[in-house]
């Protein structure tokens, strides 16, 4: 009965937030552009489906991710596991090992499952005619996620301030752009909003604060908010960086074949 109660209170909550969205576009569509709702029957079922989606996912959520992401990060940093049998207790950022290794595979799964960024890969595949691919460019971003995530594990391990990492970050990204192709410029910084959606945040945000709690001496309100930033920061890196790199191989290749040219010349 407790979860019939809860599963109500979030479909109530989910109706009252999607109310506005569907106030907007059907006030616009008759008293702005004033034309007939287009479909409207598929547009009803379709919004039944939207809110029944949302509302499990919100008790999906609160019923097994979180508690998840703070098990798993409340296990791997139990001294009970980090001594292994010894009878010290290990001490400092290196004892939590195993928890940058979750961190960077879970930034990294998630991340490669995750819609949003397989839509704009897709896009991005087309629209540049298969030159940019679209498994290239979700491992690239997965990989930036892994190293942003493992970051900001290290950084709540250390209890170092947040901000002097994301100024740095946001500084090699100003650096990058004025010598990366402008055509993937705009790409690269769409690559940090789209990795935090529906799959990443969930995990990202429950380990971040169970992580707070686990460690001795942190804060979770301080210190177990951030890893977002982080997951959203070095996928641009990491984009930028392909991009230079694939470029400045293929500046390369071609002095390659003028020099050959040359010399048969």
């Amino acid at each position: 009965m407790t979860f019939l109660f809860d599963s109500g209170v979030v479909l109530l909550a989910t109706v009252r937030d999607v109310l506005p969205i569907l106030a907007l576009i059907i006030g616009f569509q008759l008293f702005v552009l004033r034309q007939p709702i287009p479909h409207l029957r598929r547009l009803i079922v379709g919004g039944v489906y939207v809110v029944i989606g949302l509302a499990l996912f919100l008790i999906g959520l609160e019923k097994a991710v979180f508690p998840l992401g703070k098990a798993m990060a409340a296990q791997l940093s139990d001294p009970a596991f980090l001594t292994k049998g010894d009878h010290a207790v290990r001490t400092g950022w290196t004892a939590y090992g195993w928890v940058y290794l979750f961190a960077a595979l879970i930034g990294f799964s998630t991340t490669i499952a995750e819609p949003a960024l397989l839509a704009v890969a897709l896009k991005a595949g087309e629209v540049s005619s298969g030159i940019i691919r679209s498994w290239g460019l979700r491992i690239t971003v997965a990989l930036g996620v892994a190293v942003g995530i493992t970051l900001g594990t290290f950084r709540i391990v250390t209890g170092t301030p947040l901000h002097f990492y994301i100024l740095a970050g946001y500084l090699i990204v100003v650096l990058q752009t004025f010598t990366t192709p402008k055509k993937m410029i705009a790409l690269a910084y769409d690559s940090g909003g789209v990795t935090t959606s529906t799959v990443t945040v969930p995990l990202v945000a429950a380990l971040g604060l169970g992580l707070s709690e686990a460690v001795p001496g942190r804060n979770p309100a301080l210190d177990g908010f951030g890893l977002i930033a982080f997951a959203s920061l070095f996928p641009i890196i990491a984009v930028l960086g392909y991009a230079q790199a694939a470029h400045w191989l293929s500046a390369a290749r071609l002095k390659t074949v003028h020099k050959e040219k040359n010399n048969e010349i």
